[in-house]
């Protein structure tokens, strides 16, 4: 079996790492790769852009299965252009891809087939948007969320601090922060509880839940700072216990599949639910059309089966034959960032200390990283690395993570380190 990876991050590094534990694997390519994926597979110096030389790769190369992993090519329409060339492909079509290219289009979703959410506003210019947030936001912040509509790398969304400071960051949306993304500005309440994700398997007929996980969005300790795409992840997370787990199925993964099917969403991947839950009822923040990252780490980590032939049944639209099995053990994934990060960052800076990280028992995901003139790896973007681990209890995971940590080194390298102490007072 010959499968593509589309990719260059951790989520890819992670995919990559469980895919060729797979049977039958014979050769797995990624395009484009970075530095630690180049130790897996066979990097390929493709785009995830460029959608006709990445299908035209996969028919002259045989392959049997293409995973795409960010969401820009999803958006693009990637997984049309290689189903209409006969390959098989693991992610959505364009038209399902919308629940993440669009936060708007995803609202509507929501509304349309009662999936419990924040109310929210969708301003289509500035004015609209100033006036609606005084209008009903006059008492102030906290409560005011404001988000780009489309894709910004994550960093499109401002819980506000005040009516004054929404209604500035609604401005600049449209004055073009984030470029087209910023066209329409969706303006919704701010939902309080416990935050965590859900990933699930779908092919439009069957939805099958993955194991649970808490990203930390926070750049520094005790979530302060600003928004990242994310600088660690722990799996599971206690705060989806079983009644949680009952409530997810029935408020949101149900109808979520029913309004697949009467929307005529071909949806053959995996969706990413961000949940806010605050007595054990869940409501959804967000959905992305892929693999989270980091959360992918930890899941992938505690992933028990065969994932190419798991996949592979998805994109075939054959879910329900699919096993599916977890560990017991807790997983924990610790980002290391480039000094900067998420704002103005350096480039090309040697890592140290990977073999020893090795040698202490984790591995180590690349997410940014590439090889200097010299061939030695060095930083290539601002979440450079997840150095993950395993353990029988959440705290083992944690140590272990965290002594693998403390082997690498990289001049302006920084992580959290406070990851996974939200699953402890869960824990007492």
């Amino acid at each position: 079996m010959n499968i593509l990876v589309i990719g260059s991050g951790g989520r890819e590094h992670a995919l990559v790492w469980k895919l060729k534990s797979g049977k039958g694997v014979e050769k797995i390519y990624c395009a484009p790769g970075n530095a630690g994926i180049a130790a897996d597979a066979q990097c390929v110096p493709i785009q995830v852009n460029e959608l006709e030389k990445l299908a035209a790769f996969a028919a002259e190369h045989a392959i049997d299965l293409t995973v795409v992993g960010p969401e820009a090519p999803l958006c693009a329409g990637v997984a049309d252009v290689f189903r209409a060339k006969g390959l098989l492909v693991f992610g959505p079509g364009a038209a399902a891809a919308r629940l993440e290219g669009s936060k708007d289009f995803a609202k509507s979703f929501m509304v349309k087939h009662g999936i419990p959410t924040a109310r929210s506003f969708t301003a289509t210019d500035a004015k609209a948007a100033v006036d609606y947030i005084a209008g009903e936001f006059a008492s102030g912040a906290p409560g005011i969320v404001v988000k780009a509509d489309g894709l910004a790398a994550g960093k499109g969304v401002l819980v506000a601090g005040s009516c004054k400071e929404a209604q500035e960051f609604a401005q600049g949306c449209f004055e073009g922060s984030f470029g087209a993304a910023g066209s329409k500005v969706v303006i919704e309440e701010l939902l309080t509880g416990e935050e965590a994700s859900l990933l699930a398997l779908t092919d439009g007929k069957t939805i099958v839940p993955l194991a649970s996980s808490q990203d930390h969005k926070r750049v520094f300790d005790n979530d302060e700072g600003p928004n990242t795409g994310g600088m660690g992840a722990y799996s599971p997370a206690p705060v989806v216990n079983a009644e949680v787990e009952k409530a997810i199925q029935k408020t949101i993964l149900t109808p979520f599949l029913k309004g697949l099917q009467e929307d005529k969403l071909d949806f053959r991947g995996l969706i990413f639910i961000g949940l806010m839950i605050e007595n054990n009822v869940p409501k959804v923040l967000e959905f992305n059309v892929r693999f989270g990252d980091p959360e992918v780490q930890p899941v992938m980590r505690r992933f028990v089966g065969d994932l190419p032939e798991v996949l592979s049944k998805v994109a075939a639209g054959d879910l329900a034959s699919a096993r599916i099995g977890w560990s017991p053990d807790a997983a924990v994934s610790v980002v290391m960032a480039a000094g900067g990060y998420p704002g103005k960052y350096a480039k090309g800076t040697p890592i140290y200390g990977l073999k020893e990280a090795a040698a202490a028992g984790t591995v180590v995901f690349h997410a940014g990283t590439t090889f200097d003139k010299e061939g030695r790896i060095v930083t290539a973007g601002g979440r450079v690395l997840g150095v993950s681990a395993t353990g029988a209890t959440i705290q083992e995971a944690i140590a272990a993570a965290y002594k693998g940590v403390d082997q690498i080194h990289f001049e302006g390298g920084f992580c959290r380190r406070d990851i996974g102490a939200k699953a402890l007072k869960f824990l007492k």
